[in-house]
């Protein structure tokens, strides 16, 4: 292929160019904003100043799509989490997972959002193939025959192939029905989600990573996380009518409910940076493009314009990531075929993604919805699934490999697991 345009320079925009770089003679990256030259919060990426976390499985394929990046970002000062000692979690709400020995490395990203975009923008700067045009805006594709042939900025780029990576604001579905073709269907959670974050000049904080989710009859959760610069991010979130509050002492009076009393304490004694910044997420949205008949040829989405979840469970980017991924391999096997073939494959991490969202936050009686059959089932197993991970290793485990989208979520139902799981726990633990 001879030329790529790539919309967006977030995340998933940085991944799509670094992987067609490989599969394509030229890559044109648009990006509205005027890109910074180092870590900075940009307009166009409102949420940037919240908490972000790459998974494992997203670090895994950033670092595929630009070898040796996740080792740049640790020598940059990037904390890495060597022991699980340094990591607390309660996916339930309840008592952290017991969980010992080293983990898997890289186990995850713990950088500021503006830090990971700027070390990727830096890799793709250095593509001799990719060309950045920042400060434009594309305001809709060009068509000819039923195919795109390129993209209208101040004038119209021809390109082979155009990838929507523009996010949760993408027009795709608007462009698509002015070329005549169907808008994908449209399935969203309505959840009604505020999080209000604060960074801290990093105190001696008891763990790196600290996170307690929202649970019934307690709709809000809290993420506490150690970030490059000896600095710290903590974002509490909450549900309707449990919104954090956004004033400094009423957030960390919130926060002693939730977190453990010693690192309240240490944001209690923190030098904070700056005052919180508040964000709203009204609804998990997921655009059906893997069931679409007919699609332009010419012309593929990815990202969070494919499908866009809480944040809460900070899967957005490594989704992203691995589609990017993806999208090289599709390409790289030919034009035949490709949208049907891509789609479908892009279905998979993000359908993992919106499973785990939509089933957690439909899990709480605080959020409203139609809870079919198969929903109630999977949330009572879940609930007894994240009992059992409280004090069983190996159930702990296999959670955090399903949640960093290492494994897929039928490893949780495989006999041996559902025996764990429902064990009565007052038989103990074999690790």
């Amino acid at each position: 292929m001879r030329h790529a345009v790539v919309l967006g320079a977030g995340i998933g925009g940085l991944c799509a160019a670094g992987a067609l770089s490989a599969v394509c003679e030229r890559v044109t990256l648009v990006e509205r904003d005027a890109l910074p030259a180092g870590p900075a919060a940009r307009r166009g990426v409102p949420q940037g100043r919240h908490a972000h976390v790459l998974v494992t499985a997203g670090i895994e394929a950033v670092d595929r799509l630009f070898p040796g990046i996740y080792a740049s970002m640790v020598a940059a000062g990037a904390p890495v989490v060597r022991d699980f000692s340094a990591f607390r979690l309660a996916p339930g709400g309840g008592a952290p997972l017991r969980l010992c020995g080293p983990p898997p490395e890289p186990f995850a990203g713990l950088v500021s959002r503006p830090c990971l975009e700027a070390h990727i923008r830096a890799r793709v700067r250095k593509l001799s193939n990719v060309v950045i045009r920042d400060g434009v805006a594309a305001t809709g594709l060009t068509a000819e025959g039923g195919r795109v042939t390129g993209v209208r900025l101040s004038q119209p780029l021809a390109a082979d192939l155009v990838v929507d990576a523009t996010g949760r604001g993408s027009r795709a579905p608007n462009w698509l029905v002015e070329l005549g073709y169907p808008a994908p269907r449209e399935e969203r959670v309505p959840i009604d989600l505020m999080y209000v974050t604060r960074q801290f000049r990093q105190p001696h904080l008891p763990a790196l990573v600290v996170g307690v989710s929202a649970r019934p009859g307690r709709a809000r959760g809290m993420v506490l996380f150690a970030q490059e610069e000896g600095r710290c991010v903590l974002t509490v979130s909450g549900y309707g009518a449990h919104h954090p509050p956004r004033e400094p002492e009423r957030l960390l009076d919130a926060l002693a409910s939730l977190a453990p009393p010693d690192v309240v304490s240490a944001l209690r004694a923190a030098e904070p940076l700056g005052d919180p910044v508040v964000a709203h997420f009204p609804a998990n949205v997921r655009h059906r493009y893997d069931r679409l008949r007919r699609f332009p040829p010419g012309f593929l989405v990815l990202g969070d314009a494919i499908c866009s979840t809480n944040p809460a469970y900070a899967l957005g980017m490594s989704v992203a990531a691995r589609q990017a991924e993806m999208l090289r391999a599709v390409v790289a096997a030919g034009d035949q075929d490709l949208a049907r073939r891509y789609f479908r494959a892009a279905a998979k991490p993000a359908g993992a993604a919106w499973a785990a969202a939509t089933g957690g936050d439909l899990a709480l009686p605080e959020v409203p919805g139609r809870r079919p059959l198969s929903v109630r089932l999977a949330g009572a197993y879940s609930r007894r699934l994240l009992g059992a991970a409280e004090r069983d290793p190996v159930v702990a485990h296999q959670f955090l490999r399903v949640a960093a989208l290492q494994d897929p979520s039928s490893r949780l139902v495989r006999p041996s697991m559902i025996a764990r799981t429902l064990r009565p726990a007052w038989r103990g633990d074999r690790p």
